[in-house]
């Protein structure tokens, strides 16, 4: 599936969400979670400049409707991410049942940008969401969203 105007919605958010992070000091990334029907239930930033770099905001959201969510509602929940889900937060969104996930920039565009820009690379692989959980649907990346998503991360990750 392609991603809709409806998704750009959403995606706009979590670019806000991002930049909000960003301005408090934090990587450019933010998410939130859809329910079945349509309520955004969820919604959060990356939070590792502290020291714990497990807290991006798609394991949030697994933490949290894995609490609040039944199976069926899980599966049913689409999630829409500033960035593509890094392996840990793709396992987490498979072994929680998530549903759909939408996201603005992906993986490898923020690895080539990061070798564009002579940065360090990320520690972990950028893997697609797809190669960590096969059986999650994934659209993105949102062309529309481009040209932010990159000014968002080079000023988080430009040296």
């Amino acid at each position: 599936m392609a991603v809709t105007d409806v998704d750009l919605g959403y995606l706009r958010r979590c670019v806000r969400l991002a930049g909000q992070a960003l301005d408090g000091g934090d990587e450019p990334f933010g998410s939130l979670l859809l329910d079945p029907a349509g309520v955004v239930r969820f919604e959060d930033h990356n939070r590792v400049k502290d020291g714990d770099a497990t807290r991006h905001p798609e394991f949030a959201i697994a933490k949290w409707a894995v609490e609040h969510l039944s199976p069926a509602e899980r599966a049913r929940s689409t999630v829409y991410t500033s960035g593509e889900h890094c392996p840990m937060c793709a396992a987490a969104h498979a072994w929680v049942g998530l549903g759909r996930v939408v996201y603005a920039a992906s993986s490898a565009q923020l690895t080539q940008w990061l070798v564009e820009w002579n940065a360090l690379p990320a520690p972990v692989a950028g893997l697609s969401i797809t190669t960590v959980a096969p059986g999650t649907v994934a659209d993105g990346p949102a062309p529309e969203l481009t040209e932010e998503m990159k000014a968002l991360y080079a000023k988080a990750f430009r040296k």
